[in-house]
């Protein structure tokens, strides 16, 4: 196995490390496939009784996939691209159904697919370094591995705005958002690994370790989130931010530049999964209409154009496909999360 994933067991612990501290722990295929790999391994190994993943390094858990490979090889072979998600996506299901505690250590920076390879578990461990967030729509994407299932069921309308907008959580804000369940300062977090090695079971540990986290802006904001956000389409929430904004609401005015930002066709086909995820009643079926995005994204436009202005040329200057939330269309969004046939997502 690659060293950029490390498994091991220790005691009754299945370990997993993401090993790619240089690329923020970034998720390649191999990783995801290895991670896999050693759940199916672990899930009717008696001497392991809790799994345990964590980051190398102290700046993230894990920042998502390795959206630059995906860059590198979606024109020539979009099918191995595609792959990738199916498998991932089949990753995260086995996550929120597994038999075992499944104890993720989301320390530092957890976007994307590292929600995707955390969030799902049964115990989810923030710290004071924690800065978690859903921002595919800043390249093209969208909010994806489970996220509409999490963002669906937020508080009032806190899902709408972080995944119409990327923006970041700290520990409070993620556990209110429910992308995670207590917070431990990280010096602790070795304290806390000796104590699962220990045999004491995870809830015993967090009560031991859990602390109040650093006050959050989510729960306060919840008014003004919801008098933003509970609109009938993506457009008409941006009318409602300029209204705000023309008022000298200074949350406003960051919050429509934010959504100004990113790719309008993201982030009206987020609004619109967001919006079914909260009509769905499991993980699978969120994951199911996800994948229909992504199958279609390596031969759109908007995601290359996304990757191209933050990674690889980095001029922060993307031009998108429209290149205004005024100019997307309801056909267009029901086009993109339109059903895919036999080339759907399934569980197995």
């Amino acid at each position: 196995m690659s060293r950029d994933l490390l498994v091991w067991q220790d005691g009754p612990l299945g370990r997993i490390g993401l090993n790619r501290p240089k690329a923020l722990n970034a998720l390649t295929f191999e990783m995801t496939r290895g991670i896999g790999e050693a759940l199916q391994g672990w899930r009717d190994e008696p001497s392991v009784t809790a799994i345990l993943i964590e980051g190398a390094g102290e700046r993230a858990f894990c920042a998502g996939g390795d959206i630059l490979h995906l860059y590198n090889i979606g024109r020539d072979t979009p099918h191995a691209g595609i792959d990738f998600w199916r498998d991932e996506y089949r990753i995260n299901a086995m996550i929120a159904h597994y038999p075992k505690p499944y104890i993720a250590l989301m320390d530092g920076i957890t976007m994307g697919g590292g929600v995707g390879v955390s969030a799902h578990g049964s115990h989810r461990i923030v710290t004071e370094r924690s800065s978690i967030a859903m921002p595919e729509v800043s390249i093209g994407f969208l909010p994806d591995v489970g996220g509409t299932h999490i963002l669906s069921r937020a508080p009032g309308q806190t899902g709408l705005y972080l995944g119409m907008t990327g923006a970041r959580m700290n520990a409070a804000d993620a556990i209110y958002a429910g992308f995670a369940d207590a917070c431990i300062a990280s010096g602790q977090l070795d304290a806390l690994i000796a104590g699962l090695k220990h045999g004491d079971t995870p809830d015993d540990v967090l009560k031991q370790f859990a602390r109040t986290p650093q006050d959050g802006m989510l729960q306060p904001a919840q008014a003004v989130i919801s008098r933003a956000f509970d609109q009938p389409t993506a457009l008409d929430c941006v009318r409602q931010l300029q209204k705000m904004a023309g008022s000298g609401d200074d949350w406003a005015q960051k919050t429509l530049a934010a959504l100004r930002r990113n790719a309008p066709l993201s982030v009206a086909a987020a609004f619109e999964a967001i919006h079914r995820a909260a009509r769905l009643d499991t993980l699978e079926q969120c994951l199911e209409l996800e994948f229909r995005f992504a199958a279609r994204t390596l031969y759109s436009h908007d995601f290359y154009e996304g990757v191209r202005a933050a990674v690889v040329d980095k001029d922060r200057n993307p031009q998108w496909r429209p290149a205004l939330l005024e100019d997307v269309t309801a056909d267009m969004v029901s086009a993109v999360l339109a059903p895919l046939g036999d080339r759907q997502w399934t569980v197995s």
